[in-house]
């Protein structure tokens, strides 16, 4: 079976800008981020924007494409399709009360 393949669009680069963000932070927070900014020679938007941008593909990118060889593909169809087996252990823990109640 083949891998289905979808379109996922590219990392965003910093285009022009027409979008506004406001972030509020606190009094040291704010320090630390202008002295972060003044290190890496940008002003406090331009590093905040180029940390975002970063943080944000790397959270999305597993959750956006994964490949895998048609070997693993199939395995993964396989595990997917089948069925499910009763697992008595772990009923039993999640129906139990936790640690912290």
């Amino acid at each position: 079976m083949k891998a289905l393949k979808k379109e996922v669009p590219m990392p965003v680069a910093i285009q022009s800008k027409s979008e506004r963000i406001d972030v509020r932070a606190s009094t040291p927070v704010k320090l630390l981020l202008q002295e972060a900014a003044r290190a890496a020679h940008k002003n406090v938007s331009e590093f905040l924007l180029d940390a975002g941008i970063v943080a944000a593909n790397q959270t999305l990118a597993d959750r956006l494409r994964f490949n895998l060889t048609p070997d693993k593909w199939d395995a993964f169809q396989a595990a997917l399709e089948r069925p499910v087996k009763p697992k008595p252990k772990l009923k039993k823990l999640l129906s139990e009360p936790g640690l912290l109640g």
